[in-house]
Parts: C-alpha cells; sequence; structure tokens
C-alpha cells in the first residue's frame, strides 16, 4: 500500500474508528478468547530465534541486557518456541487493492487493513503475540499495541509475498488478506512453500462486488491495474456467464490448494458487514 507514514496521533485515530466492529466480534470473542488465550503448542524447541527491539507489554525479565548494553535501547531475546506463537499478519500491497467499483464502496485495500486492524485488536485483548509481515519483526502485545501496529500498517509496505519473508518462523500461524486474483499456479507454489515449514494460516478473499458479479452492459473497455494490457469487451452481458463460471472455478482452485495445505480459505464482499467476515475469521482461528 504505496501511503505517506501516519503520525502516532494519526494511527490512533484510525484504530480509534474500530470499536464498532470490535464490539460486534466481542460476542464471538467473549466465547472463544479463553480457548485462545495462554494456548501455547509445546514441542517446537527453544532454540535461540533472534534478538528483537523491546515493546510495551514485554516482561522486564525477558530482556537481554548483555545484548542491550551493545546499543543505546532495549532488546528481547526471543526463542523459536516464543516466535511460533506469534500470530502474523499479511495483507496484499498491489495495485489491484487500489480499486472499488462505486464511491458508495470501500477501497479492497481499506477493507483489509480494516479487518486485519479489528482482528490485531482481538488477538492483542487476548494476550497473543501480532507481527506484521514482511519486513517488521517488531512482535506487538498488549492492548496498548494497537496504535503502534496501525501506524506500522499505514507505513509502505516492502514488495514481496509471505512465503519469500525468511523471518517467518517454523510453525507459525499466518493470516493472509487479499484478493488472490493472480494465477493460481502461483498461489500454490506459495502456499507449497509455507506448509513446508510448516506454516499454517487462514486466506481471507476480500472482492469488490462487481468483481463478483461483472454488472455492466454493453460496450466496455476494462484497463487493468497492473500492467495487464486493456481489453475491449463489446457485449459485456454475454461473457457474463462465463466470468462467474471461471470465478467460481478460481476459487475452487484456491480452496483446494487451501485444504491441501492445512490451511482455511474464506471469502468477503466489500458491500458486506466487515464484522461478518471477522467473526467467520476469528472463529476459524480459534479452532485451529
Amino acid at each position: 500500500m504505496a501511503e505517506a507514514a501516519l503520525s502516532p496521533a494519526l494511527a490512533e485515530g484510525a484504530a480509534s474508528r474500530l470499536p464498532p466492529l470490535i464490539v460486534a466480534a466481542e460476542r464471538v470473542a467473549r466465547t472463544v478468547m479463553q480457548g485462545v488465550h495462554g494456548r501455547r503448542r509445546s514441542g517446537h524447541g527453544d532454540a535461540f530465534w533472534q534478538f528483537r527491539p523491546y515493546t510495551a507489554g514485554d516482561a522486564a525479565s525477558s530482556v537481554d541486557w548483555r545484548q542491550s548494553a551493545k546499543a543505546d535501547r532495549l532488546f528481547v531475546r526471543e526463542t523459536e518456541w516464543e516466535a511460533a506463537q506469534t500470530l502474523l499478519l499479511w495483507r496484499d500491497p498491489s495495485p489491484s487493492m487500489q480499486w472499488r467499483s462505486s464511491p458508495n464502496l470501500e477501497l479492497k485495500s481499506r477493507r483489509a487493513d480494516l479487518l486485519l486492524l479489528a482482528l490485531a485488536s482481538l488477538l492483542l485483548r487476548g494476550g497473543e503475540r501480532v507481527r506484521l509481515i514482511p519486513g517488521d519483526r517488531r512482535a506487538f502485545m498488549g492492548r496498548a499495541a494497537l496504535p503502534a501496529l496501525a501506524a506500522a500498517l499505514m507505513r509502505p509496505v516492502p514488495e514481496g509475498s509471505p512465503e519469500q519473508d525468511l523471518a517467518v518462523p517454523r510453525h507459525a500461524r499466518l493470516v493472509m488478506f487479499g484478493d488472490f486474483l493472480q494465477p493460481i499456479a502461483e498461489i500454490q507454489a506459495a502456499l507449497s512453500s509455507l506448509a513446508a515449514r510448516p506454516v499454517r494460516g487462514q486466506m481471507l478473499q476480500v472482492m469488490d462486488p462487481a468483481e463478483e458479479t461483472l454488472p455492466y452492459s454493453g460496450r466496455i473497455r476494462f484497463d487493468g491495474l497492473e500492467g495487464e494490457a486493456p481489453l475491449l469487451v463489446p457485449r459485456v452481458e454475454n461473457i457474463r456467464p462465463l466470468y462467474a463460471e471461471r470465478l467460481a472455478a478460481h476459487r475452487d482452485g484456491i480452496a483446494t490448494i487451501a485444504r491441501a495445505a492445512g490451511w482455511g480459505f474464506a471469502t468477503h464482499r466489500t458491500d458486506q458487514p466487515p464484522h461478518a467476515a471477522l467473526l467467520a475469521l476469528w472463529q476459524a482461528l480459534a479452532s485451529s
């Protein structure tokens, strides 16, 4: 997402718009929070993983004073086991997400950001550790960390898909938000690479309603957002059934790949209430 970095004050203001969505999710969150909070998977090892900067919510006993003495800031020594318990969040920064079919709808990227932040809020409230990828190695903890996480989310996102991020630890959980409209072969390669680590998680496809229904008629020129050549269709209504068939086949392909890799896959439209997708995602994570 190519946007200028926001100040902490602006990020906090953006985060303050989330409570209606979070309140709508609390009914489910209260029932599943206990099962998610404090859950730890043993057996992944206590080997050293990395030093990372100290953040609000880290225990003072976790500070590595020897490493911190070498710099002008505090560092936490993180083990592989601890890194695996951090839930990773990624949203698609590609140009195709910067689109909406109507001024009355949100950009797909804005809806993805909203859902990501709402999920992060629920996770932080439940005592989970959250990290954004790619490029950001900080682990956010505690309800007070949401404004800082929002500020990090609003900064320009480096190019790169999750499977290319070498900082993703083994046995991690990952949630990906995007439109996933790239070729099936690319999606399969990415999930296979993640599953081999192994990394498990959830995919949420965020779509504009026009991308599903193709509601146009007559002679229409379609311009791509990612360098594709323009496509001129004489009568759009004539290709609508074929378009719907191919979109359904694409989604079925993603769902099949996700199941084979041990992932979950769901879809969401920007004309639908965001809390419905958040609730379903929260339930899927709680049962995984």
